[in-house]
């Protein structure tokens, strides 16, 4: 016969297990009775499981975990706390607890054996909190959260004294420390939320105080910064006894603050600033030296970065050494300010910097970066250095500019993320203004690609359309992009095709848009049929007209090429050399001489031959870039001064001659320092175009013209 299971009601389970419980309760408390003997255990154990394991409704888990919570809050509320709250003196208090919490421990160790099925299955499938938790958080809750005001007075009265001089037991400060971290199960939360965040504000209280009663009583400034400096050492032998190496850390930086950061104009102010005056110039004067010695001679790259990395060292002296002194780092900005705005080997900062920019954009520029240091991150730790430093920063905006334009149209640009990313940088430290025209052109550049698919996707879609050959169009948009040079070049028959196809075409996507044609700017890629062999020719557009000449003559007179061509007399010069007098001897020149002359006549060299099947014919370079940048900006620069000026008067509407010019130069600093006399012709100027006029009363009043 099978024998029937005999199931264990929750009550009488219940007793049995308390029974347990009571003889563990007196253990802790220093009973002598014996231990639990492996029989006692198991029987503990095996009674717990089996009523887990009951089939519903005898299934008692979630009861005995509830009783389980239960057993430390009566043990705490009975025991614990009406020990803790006797009327004894901070140190007895505080060794209270931690014996208290010693017994805890050994309680929730014996508690969790007995109940173990409850955390091996129950809990995990139920989402609960594990047994552990249940007894720290209740040890912590009835505990720590209802002595907290006690228990942290008694250890931040305990640390007072031992600033004070007096003797402690740092011992038990650091077991008392320690059940807060222990109760976190390693995590510092609850420390840092029960404990710590007073600490460091007790602390920050005591070290302000401290501070202020030595600026009354008038202490020198050797005086002040040895009791500073004994403070400190103090605080990290002390806090090294007991404290967490996390809340040495924090401790030690709010000494350092209370005690440095905000007494320390005045101590400069009252005590040292004649003293070390001195030391200050020698700052200003070494940085200036340096820099300077820094110069002529070196490539941009090398300069800038040699400056870059003088302006870390300088600036890791003035925050290491000088606590980051506010008359430290004005010496160093003012030595930086000076060579910034000198003239180095007939080259600006602006100039070279724009310079270092361009040679890292452009292809190639990666490879002269040493270890793993990015572009940008090397760009934009120059330009957020050095940028701040150039009163003129708008002819670094030009310079760039005219930079970034060859590597866009000429593709010579390396990455087009890069040229967004450090356009992004200058715009986020100089303003919208400052980057607009560099983004117009970049959005140019990449809509550039779409235009071009366009255009062949129309011509795929009209047959009877053939220019002739391949023709790629890039179309600027006017105002972004710098001023160049153009002729009305009288184009070759194969290339006016071209230019009229794209017009048409141009004209079916908008009839509000004018095309002018920037030749100067243009790349043909001809085939040279020479007798040894056919060779590709990469050259500008003005060189592909000119060569295209010799298809229907073999010889021709310089006067001959200047009528049909039309360029002026420089530009046929430039071209002429390039093809006749450089290495590439295209042409064959009479007579055989270095320089092109009006009575010269050229003719086709059919016997030219090159190791290469492609070769890249140049122009002669024109060194001219830095007087068209200035020509730019001057031009730029009135425009800016009238938007200011008429900006000032709109908001005026009266305003003073002197009190105009200084709110003028006051608005346009951020991007130049605009000359006085150059002010006073703008001003003259909107006089007379009637934007402005003089008060009849006063010439030295101006009234605003609406």
């Amino acid at each position: 016969m099978a024998m029937e299971y005999k199931y264990i009601e929750f009550n009488e389970g219940w007793e049995f297990i308390q029974e347990g419980i009571k003889k563990l309760k007196r253990i802790v408390e220093g009973s002598p009775e014996p231990d639990f003997n492996s029989e006692e255990r198991m029987t503990l154990y095996n009674t717990i499981y089996n009523m887990c394991t009951q089939r519903p409704p005898f299934d008692y888990s979630q009861r005995l975990y509830d009783k389980y919570g239960e057993t430390f809050e009566e043990y705490i509320t009975s025991a614990v706390l009406p020990s803790l709250r006797e009327g004894q003196n901070e140190v007895i208090m505080l060794q209270v607890l931690v014996r208290s919490w010693e017994k805890h421990k050994v309680l929730e160790t014996w508690l969790s054996r007995f109940f173990h099925y409850l955390d091996r299955y129950f809990i995990p499938r139920k989402s609960l909190r594990r047994l552990s938790d249940v007894g720290r958080n209740c040890f912590r809750d009835l505990v720590c959260r209802d002595l907290s005001a006690n228990v942290r007075n008694a250890v931040l009265g305990l640390i007072h004294k031992e600033r004070e001089g007096e003797q402690i037991d740092r011992a038990l400060l650091k077991k008392v420390i320690d059940v807060f971290v222990e109760i976190g199960k390693g995590q510092m939360d609850v420390y840092i939320e029960d404990l710590e965040a007073c600490l460091l504000k007790d602390t920050g209280e005591y070290y302000s105080r401290k501070a202020s009663s030595w600026i009354a009583e008038e202490y020198s400034y050797a005086d002040y910064m040895v009791k500073a400096e004994e403070c400190l050492r103090k605080e990290w032998e002390s806090a090294s006894h007991y404290l967490p190496p996390s809340s040495e850390q924090k401790l030690v930086r709010t000494v350092q603050h209370e005690l440095f950061e905000p007494l320390a104009d005045v101590l400069v102010r009252q005590k040292v600033t004649d003293e070390l005056a001195p030391l200050f110039q020698h700052v200003e004067d070494s940085a200036r030296n340096q820099a300077s010695s820094i110069g002529a001679g070196m490539p941009a790259q090398v300069l800038i970065t040699d400056l870059v990395e003088l302006h870390d060292k300088y600036t890791a002296y003035v925050n290491d050494c000088f606590r980051n002194y506010y008359h430290f780092h004005k010496a160093l900005n003012e030595a930086f300010e000076v060579f910034c705005n000198k003239v180095v080997a007939g080259s600006s900062c602006a100039e070279l910097l724009a310079a270092f920019c361009d040679d890292l954009l452009k292809k190639g520029g990666c490879e002269k970066l040493s270890g793993d240091q990015g572009i940008e991150e090397t760009l934009e730790k120059a330009i957020k250095t050095l940028l701040p430093y150039i009163s003129d920063k708008d002819h670094f905006a030009e310079f760039y500019r005219k930079r970034l334009a060859r590597r866009l149209l000429f593709d010579r640009s390396a990455n087009k993320d890069h040229e967004k990313s450090v356009i992004t940088k200058m715009k986020q430290q100089c303003g919208g203004q400052f980057t607009s025209k560099m983004e117009g052109m970049v959005t140019d550049w990449t809509l550039a690609r779409d235009t071009q698919n366009s255009f062949e996707e129309y011509l795929r879609c009209n047959q009877n359309i053939n220019p002739g050959m391949d023709l790629a169009v890039t179309v600027l948009t006017t105002g972004s992009w710098p001023s160049y040079e153009s002729f009305n070049l009288n184009l070759p028959a194969e290339m006016r095709i071209c230019v009229e196809i794209f017009k048409g075409y141009y004209e079916t996507k908008t009839k509000h848009r004018k095309l002018t044609w920037v030749y100067s700017l243009g790349s043909c890629h001809i085939i040279g049929k020479f007798e040894p062999k056919t060779i590709e020719l990469v050259v500008s557009t003005y060189q592909a007209a000119l060569l295209l000449l010799f298809n229907t003559a073999d010889r021709l007179s310089y006067s001959e090429i200047s009528c049909q061509l039309n360029l002026p007399e420089n530009a046929l010069v430039r071209i002429l050399h390039s093809l006749s007098c450089g290495r590439y001897k295209v042409l064959i020149k009479e007579p055989n001489t270095k320089i092109i002359s009006p009575n010269d006549t050229f003719e086709f060299n059919s016997m030219f031959t090159d190791r290469m099947i492609r070769i890249k014919i140049p122009l002669p370079p024109v060194d001219h870039e830095r007087k068209e940048v200035m020509k730019d900006v001057d031009k730029d620069r009135r425009y800016a001064i009238d938007a200011a000026i008429v900006r000032i008067m709109k908001s005026q509407k009266v305003f003073g001659h002197q009190e105009l010019v200084i709110e003028c130069v006051e608005q346009l600093r951020h991007m130049f320092k605009p000359d006085i006399k150059t002010i006073k012709k703008r001003i003259e100027d909107l006089i007379t175009r009637d934007y402005l006029e003089r008060d009849k009363e006063n010439q030295k009043v101006y009234r605003y013209v609406v």
